[in-house]
């Protein structure tokens, strides 16, 4: 029986485990057989024994995974029940109680209780119910992301119908300006044959009669002043003890012509001058005919005169001929018809009106359009034409905007997801206060019982410490150049929100001076559990 008893495999000792070192590296602390051990680093090898005897030895400082002698290195907390964690060296053998060490490894024996199995079993419940809400959060997401793929689809269409039209609306464009060139040559042409007429011929005439008499009326006014201001000159200087008659007949000529009181023959005081003053006779007011102008008019009012648009007088003039007399039956019969019968009218009166042209009844102006109407109808038609053209260019070129919007990262996320929520706005209150921020536009501070609203900034950008793409891009939102606090600075808004089932916002904080964070929940942030749980859980022991 024996020797069958030594057939029997012998069961291997399992190699102690290294304090402090996790699972992934214990395979590299075993001694060679000469019992020396190299440093990780492959820098230096030292006895087996000097590993963790409280002493650093290799450069690297691999040698003491479970004391705290060498610096800036980790140590490993097994957390059996638990999640495994690590730790700075320097926490080892400290006499505190780490909380990521739920075994208490990071002490010596009898130190910390292992509280692993309580720890572990809390956050696996934690963990679910965390799960849950990712899970229900991603569900509505999906929803946010086949928003902007319907939404992707309906701006491409806008885009390529918007495309095709712009193709016909440009060549309707071009026809309609080709019109308006041709029409508006002949309408010019007409133009210049009016002008030929008397009355317009007479007005210019009478126009630049007018100017001529301002022209001259002006020079005389100059002279006038001058003249004035000489005989002015004579009536305060001349001497009269000298008895010139001629200068004496002249001064008060002068002054009878301008109103100016007397100046007596011997004194020249300001008393004298008032006395005379009340004897001169005041010269009596000019009557001007009705109908004729002031001179107050003929100085304000005749360069207004002047500068009349004769050419669009004498085109509101033949309009005005050309228009039938109130009460013609022919012209006001469409208006006691049907609608359906009209336009059978509309020719019937084309063609009688040209008949009556023909043998003279009427003049060929009366009921027609004139070249200037058509050309005025030719270019509406033309404005009309461009205006539309540059409407759908610009449906196009926002949907082109809005398009690059959602198919980019940077705006609304790596699947658009934030689409949905583009002017979705969400309120706090807090005291006499609801704060609200808008997404993607402006944040506000609104008083409850009245007063002004502060505005509190409005958005700028995701997170700038960030990668684009990164999901801790899309976790905090900044909004600027709010309103200036008194003797502080613009105001700002933080908006920083995580994974959850609604649109809402949990928290509302002034940090510093005018500078404000909103903290909240949003299902766009609600990834699948597949992307966040793939391969990057931490080890559970």
């Amino acid at each position: 029986m024996i020797p069958w008893l030594l057939l029997l495999p012998l069961p291997v000792a399992r190699a102690a485990e290294v304090v402090g070192v996790p699972p992934s590296l214990q395979a590299s602390y075993a001694p060679s057989a000469s019992g020396s051990w190299k440093c990780l680093d492959g820098s230096k090898e030292i006895p087996w024994k000097f590993v963790n005897d409280d002493s650093c030895d290799c450069p690297d400082g691999s040698d003491e995974p479970g004391t705290g002698a060498c610096p800036n290195t980790y140590f490993y907390c097994r957390n059996e029940g638990h999640t495994g964690a690590n730790i700075p060296s320097s926490r080892v053998r400290d006499g505190l109680c780490e909380p990521e060490c739920c075994d208490g490894s990071d002490e010596r024996p009898g130190v910390c209780e292992n509280i692993c199995v309580e720890v572990g079993k809390e956050y696996r419940k934690k963990r679910a119910e965390e799960l849950k809400i990712q899970k229900t959060g991603a569900k509505i997401r999906s929803t946010y992301v086949a928003f902007a793929e319907k939404e992707k689809k309906r701006l491409e269409g806008v885009i390529q119908t918007s495309s095709q039209e712009i193709t016909v609306r440009e060549k309707e464009v071009a026809r309609l300006q080709d019109i308006a060139d041709r029409t508006e040559s002949l309408s010019a042409a007409e133009l210049e044959y009016k002008k030929e007429s008397p009355l317009y011929q007479s007005l210019l005439e009478h126009r630049d009669a007018l100017k001529s008499l301002q022209r001259e009326h002006k020079k005389h006014l100059e002279r006038e002043k001058t003249l004035s201001e000489i005989l002015d000159a004579l009536r305060t200087g001349y001497n009269p003890n000298y008895q010139d008659m001629a200068v004496l007949d002249a001064v008060r000529g002068w002054e009878y012509l301008a109103g100016l009181p007397h100046i007596n023959d011997v004194g020249k005081d300001a008393s004298a001058e008032t006395e005379d003053d009340e004897e001169t006779d005041s010269e009596p007011e000019e009557v001007i005919p009705e109908g004729e102008w002031t001179p107050v008019q003929l100085e304000k009012d005749l360069p207004k005169l002047l500068k009349t648009d004769y050419v669009s007088l004498l085109l509101e003039h033949d309009e005005h001929v050309s228009t039938p007399a109130e009460g013609s039956m022919l012209f006001e019969l469409s208006n006691y018809l049907p609608d359906a019968l009209i336009p059978q009218y509309e020719d019937f009166k084309d063609t009688l009106l040209g008949w009556m042209e023909t043998i003279g009844v009427i003049r060929p102006s009366v009921g027609v359009s004139t070249g200037r109407c058509k050309a005025t109808h030719a270019q509406q038609a033309l404005n009309d034409a461009k205006n539309s053209l540059r409407k759908v260019e610009k449906e196009k070129q926002t949907a082109e905007e809005d398009l690059q919007k959602i198919s980019d990262s940077i705006t609304f996320g790596p699947q658009g997801e934030w689409k949905k929520l583009d002017g979705t706005c969400l309120e706090k209150d807090v005291g006499d206060y609801t704060y609200e921020v808008c997404l993607f536009g402006a944040s506000k501070q609104k008083p409850k019982k009245g007063g002004t609203t502060f505005n509190l900034g409005k958005f700028s950008s995701w997170n700038p410490d960030a990668e684009p793409g990164t999901p801790e891009y899309y976790e905090k939102q900044m909004y600027t150049k709010g309103t200036k606090c008194w003797n502080g600075p613009e105001r700002s808004l933080l908006l920083v929100m995580t994974c959850g089932t609604e649109n809402v916002i949990h928290t509302v904080a002034e940090l510093e001076k005018c500078q404000y964070q909103f903290t909240g929940t949003s299902p766009a942030l609600c990834l699948p559990v597949s992307e966040t749980n793939g391969g990057a859980q931490r080890e559970e022991l």
